[in-house]
């Protein structure tokens, strides 16, 4: 058996490969199996408050908070890089993270940012393509990453939640979808109304 500690506010820690990271919620001392592949588990209550537990049930949010790894970032630290390629989904549990892209000569655009709350890499976590744009932390940031593998491995046992956590990730895809529907149009609209000119 090995034990793990949920950090407490503001406490500053080092996880695993030395990325330096805050946790928000209370000290908690947990016996883990030395079987167990996360070095660092999250508590069932981050999950429950996040957009995959909004209709998971307790016993639900303690079995997948069982197979999420938590993640610390600084300030410029990236998530990923565009082009980059896997089967996570990670969602924002402290900070915020800024979406890029790449414009050429070594710009950077900035397209979104992202805050606690916010899921990253749902495409990629479906259907496995290439990140479109890299992701980095704002500040000094927190996500749990679930991978796809660790998803499907949860089917035979609890086919509800798997089925719960995919409407999660569709729901957030369509307000992306919604919210991207709208702005297109204002533009076109914008667009028209100056007769094309910009």
């Amino acid at each position: 058996m090995r034990t793990l500690l949920r950090q407490s506010p503001q406490e500053r820690v080092v996880r695993p490969g030395g990325v330096p990271g805050i946790f928000s919620k209370p000290v908690e001392v947990i016996q883990m199996p030395e079987s167990t592949t996360s070095e660092f588990i999250i508590s069932p209550e981050v999950i429950k408050a996040s957009p995959l537990g909004l209709e998971l049930s307790d016993a639900q949010c303690r079995r997948l908070a069982k197979v999420v790894s938590a993640s610390g970032l600084e300030h410029g630290e990236l998530l990923f890089e565009e082009g980059h390629r896997d089967d996570a989904l990670h969602v924002v549990t402290r900070g915020s993270f800024e979406v890029v892209k790449e414009a050429g000569g070594g710009d950077m655009v900035s397209l979104q940012v992202l805050h606690e709350g916010d899921m990253i890499g749902q495409m990629g976590f479906i259907d496995g393509v290439e990140h479109s744009a890299g992701v980095r932390a704002l500040n000094n940031s927190e996500v749990f990453t679930l991978s796809r593998q660790d998803m499907e491995e949860l089917l035979p046992e609890d086919p509800d939640l798997v089925y719960k956590v995919m409407r999660a990730i569709i729901r957030t895809i369509h307000t992306i979808l919604r919210r991207m529907n709208i702005q297109y149009v204002e533009l076109t609209n914008y667009i028209a109304k100056d007769h094309g000119r910009y």
